[in-house]
């Protein structure tokens, strides 16, 4: 039998660190962006609930299925394997009060791994790194959260969020967010049958059910098309009604209401401040060289103002480049880089205006309780990277060469339009209002952020391994 033991200090009570795992959200939470994992069914922790995984890439995904026992409120619960590929796996989840009133967090796990001595001698190089990567992943996210619910005292001001876009890359880790927070969220979903709590907003049938936005603390509207692919004129009209016309329906019905919410935190993108070279931009900047996408950006944030002249506070979100493995530009650069193909794009001074998913998601919770926080904010990190100070980057953390340069020329035969509006931009844009009004931001340095979402930390920071 081998065994795993992995534990870090937090600064909250056992207790409070308990109530984060139990609420619904913390399994999302804790996955990593890089891990083919997708929750099934999650019943709870309590004695007897079980949760059904799949883990693995598509058709190959293994089912495994896992059943909580032993849970003392407050300081630990346990899981067992009852189906699944390993010959055995139980893990303890551990909360121990510290001197200073903090909990120290441990996790330890039990296993034998599948396909007998072949497995075993394979474990130590494929299976324990692994599990190292993502037990160092579920511990910084804990970290973080707990810090960020702290900071806006959640568990005494449980609010009630109505999220749209809660599928997408952003949705999908907000969400879960929220609701290890103790708040509870209304999804904004656009088909039919509406699920029990969900809310139907139809942007092509001009329909909303407004009387259930009724007494909704705030939205988050994320909504929209993506701007990733081939743009027809179809895609490009897609992309702007999904944005302005979306927006203002849901706007429109916002300001309506007899109890409106106090916060509309509305999507937008830094492709509003079209191509600034190499120049410092904050909210106060207007657009340059302007082009498509900068129009879209424009009338998206304009279909927000039904809401603000109703006296709700309106945030227009302005968001940088996500990083994330699980979508977005960086899940496009990966499969270059990894096989030593990677490099910059476009000219090396231009510069790419990053952002954690982190610090979205948590800039985007700032914006709720923000008071004094209306308007254009951009959501990026303070430090935006030169493109090829990005590409070196990303290289190294891959522990890959990321010397090869695209021509523009090349850049702009292939990708057309998309070229000169996405790939070619540059745009030094930091995030002056959201620090200026307080944000704590997790992951200001691109080497740290590129560490985290990938999964590829340090040897220093490597959890325990109990031989």
């Amino acid at each position: 039998m081998k065994t795993l033991e992995f534990s870090t200090i937090l600064d909250a009570s056992p207790e409070a660190v308990f109530a984060w795992h139990a609420r619904p959200g913390a399994f999302q939470r804790l996955t990593p962006p890089w891990a083919p994992i997708r929750l099934e069914q999650f019943e709870g922790i309590r004695e007897g609930n079980r949760a059904v995984l799949r883990i693995g890439p598509g058709p190959l995904a293994l089912r495994w299925v896992a059943e909580h026992y032993d849970v003392v409120e407050g300081r630990q619960f346990c899981d067992r394997q009852v189906e699944g590929p390993f010959a055995h796996w139980e893990h303890t989840h551990r909360f121990e009060p510290t001197d200073d009133g903090g909990c120290r967090l441990v996790d330890r796990i039990e296993y034998e791994p599948p396909a007998g001595g072949l497995g075993a001698a394979a474990a130590p190089y494929l299976l324990e790194p692994e599990l190292r990567r993502q037990f160092a992943y579920r511990h910084r996210v804990t970290r973080r959260d707990l810090v960020l619910h702290e900071q806006y005292n959640a568990d005494e001001h449980p609010l009630t969020v109505a999220v749209s876009g809660a599928s997408g890359l952003v949705g999908s880790q907000l969400v879960p967010f929220l609701q290890t927070g103790g708040h509870t969220v209304r999804r904004l979903v656009r088909s039919r049958p509406v699920g029990e709590g969900d809310i139907l907003w139809d942007p092509k049938a001009g329909e909303v059910e407004a009387a259930k936005l009724e007494a909704v603390d705030a939205v988050i509207h994320l909504a929209a098309e993506s701007v990733f692919g081939l743009w027809t004129p179809a895609k490009k009209q897609r992309i702007y009604s999904s944005r302005a016309d979306g927006t203002r329906l849901l706007a429109e019905a916002l300001a309506d209401l007899d109890d409106p919410p106090a916060a509309f935190v509305s999507a937008s993108a830094v492709g509003y401040y079209g191509n600034h070279g190499t120049d410092i931009i904050t909210e106060k900047d207007e657009p340059r060289k302007a082009g498509f996408l900068s129009e879209v950006c424009e009338a998206w944030e304009a279909a927000t103002t039904p809401a603000a002249a109703a006296g709700i506070r309106t945030v227009q979100a302005r968001i940088g480049v996500v990083l994330s493995p699980a979508g977005g530009a960086l899940r496009l650069m990966l499969p270059a880089f990894w096989l030593g193909l990677g490099g910059r794009i476009g000219a090396s001074d231009q510069y790419f205006p990053w952002v954690s998913l982190d610090d979205v998601i948590g800039g985007l919770y700032h914006a709720l309780w923000a008071d004094d926080l209306a308007g254009p904010v951009n959501l990026t990190a303070p430090h935006p990277a030169r493109m090829a100070d990005y590409a070196r980057t990303l290289g190294r953390v891959l522990n890959r060469p990321a010397v090869l340069s695209v021509p523009e020329s090349l850049i702009r035969s292939v990708a057309g339009e998309v070229a000169d509006e996405m790939l070619l931009k540059s745009a030094r844009v930091v995030p002056q209002r959201l620090q200026e009004s307080g944000y704590p931001v997790g992951y200001g340095q691109l080497e740290d952020a590129l560490r985290h979402v990938l999964g590829r930390e340090e040897a220093s920071e490597a959890p325990l391994l109990v031989p």
